[in-house]
């Protein structure tokens, strides 16, 4: 309806109203008058045409939209809100963009500063700011996300992977997403677009480098184990020095508390302990001497 030439509605208009013009005065059977029914064909035309130019006039745009208006084909300055809005048939043109945000995942590819390559997947957060709607349709296009989203997104991470090694790519992540979400809001500002958020989705590198990081960190572990177990070794070791230090140092204390007095005493003990076992029989030896036990030792005592 908001095509229809007002050429046209005239025509229409002007046909129903020679019908109901013609069918004045006329008479139907019986002798009645067809005035009444000229009249509801004069309202009903009447209706037709204000319902075909309200219908073309009439504009809604929706919740996260906004309307673009389009005078003969010139995109305007005049950008609609949300709401009911007229418009003028034929003259104008409302074009609905939508500004909520939206999520564009894109893959790049990049070389880091020591040369690994890389692959990561970019996944930004956008909208169209909205007052800006009809310079963005104008200059870009509803195509926006493959025309400015993706390969400002490629050339902001290629910028940016090339400032780091392949390792601290790795460990920096956060700080790598941060500059890469900066840099990118500033990018796409000049084409009126807002960047909500910028996240690394995935993050890769070459087989061959994958490879030797995972080599890397099987180094890193078994050396950490050979580390710990020589601390083991040399616990152990200092523990038996230290055992063997206290038995040395036992028996040096055992030996400075010795003295001839003690040495005496202890042969005497072993004499008593000795006669007191005796069943008084003495031993019968062939082609030795007799045992002899010297009774003057124990005179006295």
């Amino acid at each position: 309806m908001a095509g229809l030439d007002f050429s046209e509605l005239f025509r229409r208009y002007k046909e129903a109203l020679g019908q109901a013009q013609s069918s004045q005065g006329k008479t139907v059977p019986g002798g009645g008058s067809m005035a009444p029914k000229s009249r509801v064909i004069k309202v009903a035309a009447i209706v037709i045409v204000v319902f075909l130019v309200f219908s073309g006039s009439l504009v809604i745009i929706g919740p996260g939209q906004r309307g673009v208006v389009i005078n003969f084909g010139a995109v305007s300055d005049q950008v609609w809100d949300e709401g009911l809005h007229f418009k003028i048939p034929i003259y104008q043109r409302v074009e609905k963009m939508d500004v909520r945000v939206q999520k564009e995942q894109t893959e790049a590819e990049a070389a880091s500063k020591d040369l690994q390559d890389t692959r990561s997947t970019i996944a930004v957060n956008f909208n169209i700011i909205p007052d800006k709607a009809g310079w963005v349709f104008q200059h870009i296009g509803r195509g926006y996300n493959e025309r400015v989203i993706d390969p400002v997104t490629q050339e902001v991470v290629k910028a940016v992977t090339a400032r780091y090694t392949a390792v601290e790519l790795i460990t920096n992540r956060e700080k790598i997403r941060t500059e890469i979400k900066a840099l990118l809001k500033t990018r796409l500002l000049d084409y009126h677009i807002a960047v909500v958020d910028v996240s690394i989705v995935n993050f890769k590198f070459s087989a061959q480098f994958a490879q030797a990081i995972e080599n890397k960190q099987t180094a890193e572990q078994m050396a950490l184990k050979a580390s710990r177990d020589l601390d083991r070794i040399k616990i152990e070791a200092q523990q038996k020095i230290a055992a063997a230090q206290a038995e040395a140092e036992s028996l040096r204390l055992q030996r400075q508390n010795i003295t001839a007095e003690l040495v005496e005493l202890r042969r005497i003990e072993a004499m008593q302990e000795a006669i007191k076992k005796w069943n008084g029989v003495l031993p019968q030896v062939t082609g030795g001497a007799m045992p002899f036990i010297d009774a003057k030792s124990y005179t006295g005592k």
